[in-house]
């Protein structure tokens, strides 16, 4: 029998909660009586993680694991999970329990009430730093302001998708993934569920501030032109404003006396309009270099193991991954 629910898990280093983790999945998905498998995707870990996923994966038929021949990242890890995901309702938490397994419950209730997409907000943050919480919100809403698409603030990607949902993220091709940012993209019904986000129960955060950064810039370029128009604007801005200051420079050579002849102003200027136009050849850069990820289409992630998969499944997934992805 093919499970009613798919519960996708990306992990990466999670050695020391994978274990309370798994328990606390299985005790919820108990609870809401139907089918369920619970998918461990293993971003290439350097711990015990997949040790342990395949010692619990030979003990629980529920249990299924995806083991990267590397680390591919955590968005590709969501959608690997997608991928072998085989689900009417398809759930994504993340493996620190920072999201309480228990709302997944009543995820499954809106999704039974006919919605299709039901994401979870955060209402507090605990165990989190100042400058992690701000940052977090200042993105959330310079991301809102920047793109045509309406991506729920305070979010992440602890949600359920239907099924239809699904099938249709796993057709976008793209390889630099923002998958809060596509499930909001394809639309369908969507409401949410509120929750207070707990503290990491172990381990250290796998999203420290350079790839905060790089997850940032991925948001931006995947679903705003913006910084390009910005560029534009600016650099018409200070094209002008040179304009200016040559008739400027040559008022005062021609009609004054008072002109002190040096190199600091040149300088000065030089520096501060060459460092502007470098900042935005790298925001120009920042997108160049995604057209090239893509150009190269190579496949999102390479599977070295499977557990609790069986040949004829395995194929089809195999043919998926590497037919256009």
């Amino acid at each position: 029998m093919k499970a009613r629910y798919s519960v996708i898990v990306p992990m990466y280093n999670e050695e020391e909660v994978i274990q309370h983790t798994y328990e606390r999945l299985r005790k919820v998905m108990d609870e809401c009586g139907d089918s369920y498998e619970l998918v461990f995707v293993n971003d290439g870990s350097r711990d015990r993680t997949a040790e342990i996923m395949r010692g619990i994966s030979s003990r629980d038929e529920h249990v299924k694991l995806i083991d990267f021949s590397r680390n591919f990242g955590h968005q590709v890890a969501i959608t690997a999970g997608m991928d072998y995901a085989e689900g009417q309702a398809v759930v994504v938490i993340d493996a620190d329990l920072q999201d309480p397994p228990e709302v997944i419950l009543q995820m499954i209730a809106k999704w039974k009430e006919g919605y299709e997409v039901v994401y979870a907000k955060r209402l507090k943050r605990h165990g989190e730093t100042l400058f992690k919480k701000v940052t977090a919100k200042l993105f959330y809403r310079l991301l809102s302001s920047m793109t045509s698409v309406e991506i729920p603030t305070d979010t992440g990607d602890f949600r359920l998708i239907d099924r239809k949902v699904c099938d249709v993220l796993r057709g976008l091709k793209e390889k630099n993934r923002y998958v809060r940012g596509l499930v909001s993209w394809v639309g369908f019904r969507q409401t949410m569920v509120e929750y207070v986000r707990e503290e990491r129960f172990a381990g250290e955060t796998k999203y420290p501030l350079k790839k905060m950064i790089r997850f940032a810039l991925d948001g931006i370029t995947s679903f705003s032109h913006k910084p390009l128009k910005i560029a534009s604007y600016i650099g018409f801005f200070l094209s002008f404003s040179s304009f200016l200051y040559l008739f400027f420079v040559l008022f005062q050579k021609l009609f004054t006396s008072w002109t002190v002849p040096g190199w600091a102003s040149i300088v000065g200027v030089n520096l501060l309009f060459n460092g502007i136009v470098l900042m935005l050849l790298g925001v120009i850069g920042e997108y160049i270099g995604r057209i090239y990820d893509e150009s190269k289409d190579r496949p999102l992630y390479i599977v070295r193991e499977t557990k609790g998969y069986h040949d004829g499944e395995i194929d089809d997934k195999r043919e998926d991954n590497y037919d256009g992805r």
